[in-house]
């Protein structure tokens, strides 16, 4: 009973939301054939294989992988060499750095956009201290190199604390009792983090990795509030290229482009899973 309104609102939000857009994934909609949806024309698998031959969407893929190739490895190796300094090297303050470090998860993402946005203008601070050291002014987001890593780099410090806050449970699960009897066999501190700290850590790895590849390859946020998705397309990733669909009247095209993206992700979970889960 206590389960039913929220049972209620997946159902009607999420679970019919995306079976009818299964549906029309397999038609010709446009916008302007919403009104009588029910005089479209099936076109079978003709969508799939549009979306999946049109540049703009294979480029828009391979900006997603490029920022999931930087940003993922760069998210878990930052918040678990956070979660080892709060969790053993730092002792003062570790309460308020916890809340700092965790900070930009809770973060209106709007206002974090126009300060990222602010930071790396012409005039932002960035250029204003590189001007200071003597050095050349970039204009990082009118470059596709320097706004690629912009939008990446927003997405990491954006996704920190999450991957911090998981490798800090984590890491106050195990068992003090082992990192004892390691010392008195002789273990420094470098054996103890690769025999001890590693493998027991090995599912939070496997969840961190899961979360992670999955927020980055649904980034939409970061590209549509910081560059548009711009400069010529170089930060489009594959959810911003579905919203740009669906707001062109390409209802059928983004439909499709969305179970691509359903169907790449749960491959790469599947092969993470795989690959992690036979050392936990």
């Amino acid at each position: 009973m206590f389960l039913t309104p929220m049972l209620a609102i997946l159902v009607v939000f999420t679970l019919i939301p995306a079976l009818l857009a299964l549906i029309l994934s397999f038609t010709d909609i446009r916008s302007s054939d919403l009104r009588d949806p029910f005089a479209v024309g099936f076109t079978g698998l003709s969508t799939f294989a549009s979306v999946l031959t049109d540049p703009s969407f294979l480029g828009a893929l391979g900006n997603t992988f490029l920022m999931v190739v930087i940003g993922v490895p760069s998210t878990i190796v930052i918040g678990f060499a956070l979660s080892l300094a709060l969790d053993s090297g730092v002792r003062r303050l570790r309460g308020t750095l916890r809340a700092a470090y965790y900070l930009p998860v809770i973060t209106n993402v709007v206002a974090a956009a126009v300060i990222w946005s602010y930071a790396f203008s012409l005039s932002g601070p960035v250029n204003s201290a590189l001007s200071a050291l003597g050095l050349p002014i970039v204009n990082w987001l009118g470059q596709s190199g320097s706004a690629v890593g912009v939008v990446t780099a927003m997405a990491v410090w954006r996704n920190i604390g999450t991957v911090m806050v998981l490798f800090l449970a984590g890491l106050q699960a195990v068992p003090e009792e082992l990192y004892e009897a390691a010392s008195l066999d002789g273990a420094g501190a470098r054996r103890r983090m690769l025999s001890i700290t590693v493998p027991l850590l090995q599912p939070t790895t496997l969840l961190v990795t899961v979360l992670m590849t999955t927020a980055f390859m649904n980034m939409f946020d970061e590209p549509y509030l910081v560059t548009g998705g711009g400069p010529v397309g170089s930060t489009r990733t594959i959810a911003l290229w579905i919203y740009q669909q669906f707001g062109y009247g390409n209802v059928a095209d983004s439909m499709a482009g969305s179970y691509v993206l359903l169907i790449i992700i749960m491959a790469l979970s599947l092969l993470q899973f795989r690959m992690l889960r036979s050392r936990v």
